[in-house]
């Protein structure tokens, strides 16, 4: 169901997007959106009590970005816990020579809210989607699911995506449909699945966010919990004719096993009260495929070690709520996949005492939960 290949025909001087928030923390937040034309100077007006009082644009060695469709802009140096307002504003420029500009319409976003993390806040809330496999229209009854509750990210657990066909593709199924139920004023996370990989556009993809340590796996504490984001890549050998030559996941995931040792290592990891682990392919519940085993050959024995409390995937279209037995000494949490009837919303809420999971199907009814007490 991916995107058909369509070029973009000459358009005016519009906004493709919505600003879309992206990579959270206590000090900064970073604000992507995208124009129809390549040719634009961009900045982000933001200020506290309603006011649009400062200015911040991206430089790179000197230079202000310029001349872009996609923008990306940090606000730095911002106070914890606080509400910001912020609009976008793109510039055209209709001739860029090498010794002279030509700037046309200024066009600017409505103006939204957002709210940077406390310093060191008591709780953290996130919600999770996984499998919407192109599915746009999927976004907004299950973020929906939600109601009025609150909540402090969205958290994309992977194929979001068949396959990665061209930017249009990645404008119309995920930054439109997102930016109409929440991501102007939510910040909103990404790790790819094993979808992603696929078709001649996956190169580019990371382009379209910004995650912690800037790479398709990371880590990050919010609050209570500490997580561990890892990228499980295909679901096949690598050897696979339809991979055609061109992938190496092995590799990668041995790369993020000795990755994995050292933020298992780290303070931050053990002082958490809860650990968890957000991952596309889990590596028990998954079948036998090589990327499930591989998984659970070079990540098992570490979460074990590690003593972590939970792990949510999604990949096997199939929801489930595992709890702990002999194969794996924490929860382990599947969301559904992409038809209706077997989509899911997983809702997660954390203090200092207390981790508190539901995940719900599409109609709303319950699917699962799972409740764990603090060990530490």
């Amino acid at each position: 169901m991916a995107g058909a290949e369509t070029p973009i025909a000459p358009a005016d001087h519009v906004f493709t997007t919505k600003p879309y928030l992206q990579c959270p923390t206590p000090t900064s937040m970073t604000i992507m959106w995208m124009t129809a034309k390549p040719c634009y100077s961009c900045w982000v007006m933001y200020g506290q009590n309603g006011q649009l009082d400062q200015k911040a644009h991206h430089l790179t060695d000197g230079m202000v970005e310029a001349y872009e469709q996609l923008n990306k802009i940090s606000l730095e140096g911002l106070k914890p816990g606080t509400t910001y307002s912020y609009k976008v504003m793109s510039k055209e420029i209709t001739a860029f020579q090498p010794y002279k500009l030509t700037y046309g319409e200024t066009i600017e976003s409505d103006t939204y809210t957002f709210t940077t993390p406390a310093l060191n806040p008591k709780e953290v809330s996130w919600l999770v989607l996984n499998d919407i496999h192109d599915r746009p229209q999927s976004f907004g009854p299950l973020i929906g699911m939600n109601k009025d509750e609150h909540f402090d990210y969205l958290f994309l657990n992977g194929d979001m995506f068949d396959y990665q066909t061209d930017e249009q593709q990645i404008i119309d199924h995920l930054l439109t449909p997102l930016g109409e139920a929440c991501t102007t004023v939510k910040p909103f996370i990404f790790v790819r699945g094993n979808h992603e990989t696929r078709g001649k556009y996956r190169m580019h993809l990371h382009e379209y966010f910004d995650n912690p340590e800037h790479r398709n796996y990371f880590q990050y504490t919010w609050g209570p919990v500490h997580f561990t984001v890892l990228d499980t890549g295909e679901d096949k050998p690598d050897d696979t004719p339809v991979y055609a030559g061109i992938v190496d996941f092995d590799s990668y995931r041995s790369q993020q096993a000795e990755w994995l040792k050292r933020v298992v290592a780290s303070p931050a990891f053990k002082k958490a009260k809860f650990r968890v682990v957000m991952m596309h392919i889990p590596h028990y519940h998954s079948g036998d495929w090589h990327g499930t085993l591989d998984c659970r050959a070079k990540f098992g024995p570490i979460f074990e070690q590690a003593k972590i409390d939970l792990l949510i995937s999604g990949h096997t279209h199939q929801y489930g709520v595992y709890a702990p037995q002999t194969d794996h000494s924490y929860h382990i949490v599947i969301g559904g996949g992409p038809k209706e009837g077997n989509r899911t919303l997983i809702k997660v809420k954390a203090t200092q005492t207390e981790l508190n999971l539901r995940m719900l199907k599409d109609d709303g009814s319950e699917a699962g939960k799972v409740q764990i007490k603090t060990k530490r």
